[in-house]
């Protein structure tokens, strides 16, 4: 008989431990509705509660996105670094091309032979 009183003590102690409704309850943080609280003590504190968390998850998004931000000026940053890499490419090979296209500059022509001169 003891033995079955220790088991079904524990199964009784884990199934109290597992089930969610009967665990500890928690607070868990959010907006609530107010409206319901009888005393006015509570209702102030429900929404102070809400006020707290309200500015919370503000100075979160903030925080969220003002990295972001940040971010995306670094990669602006690189991304124009990147550009003025290209154009000076770029326009290199447009220099080089147009060199290519240039006909080569002939030889310049020797000076004509001077009449021959009147004899005497």
């Amino acid at each position: 008989m003891r033995f079955q009183f220790r088991s079904v003590f524990g199964f009784a102690c884990a199934a109290w431990f597992l089930l969610p409704g009967a665990a500890w309850s928690q607070d868990v943080p959010g907006i609530e509705i107010c409206t319901v609280e009888k005393t006015m003590e509570r209702r102030t504190s429900c929404l102070q509660s809400n006020v707290d968390f309200l500015k919370k998850s503000l100075d979160k998004a903030q925080i969220d996105g003002r990295t972001r931000l940040d971010a995306a000026n670094r990669q602006i940053e690189a991304l124009k670094v990147a550009v003025i890499a290209l154009q000076k490419t770029v326009s290199d090979l447009q220099a080089e091309a147009d060199k290519a296209k240039k006909p080569a500059a002939s030889p310049p022509a020797s000076p004509a032979p001077a009449p021959p001169a009147a004899q005497k």
